[in-house]
């Protein structure tokens, strides 16, 4: 036998989502802070090295 689904826990989980998704999507077009670029920059910057000394 195949159960269904209760409605209102249908409902609850699919305003869940679309708040997670609202909440992702404006994360993603926030700019990173100049202090976390420079960081990323100096850390690839270090992976390059020592790829090179490989």
């Amino acid at each position: 036998m195949a159960s269904k689904e209760d409605p209102q826990k249908a409902r609850r989980d699919a305003y869940i989502d679309q708040n997670l998704k609202k909440v992702f999507s404006e994360l993603e077009t926030d700019e990173m802070p100049d202090q976390i670029m420079d960081l990323l920059t100096v850390l690839r910057a270090q992976d390059e090295e020592l790829k090179a000394k490989k």
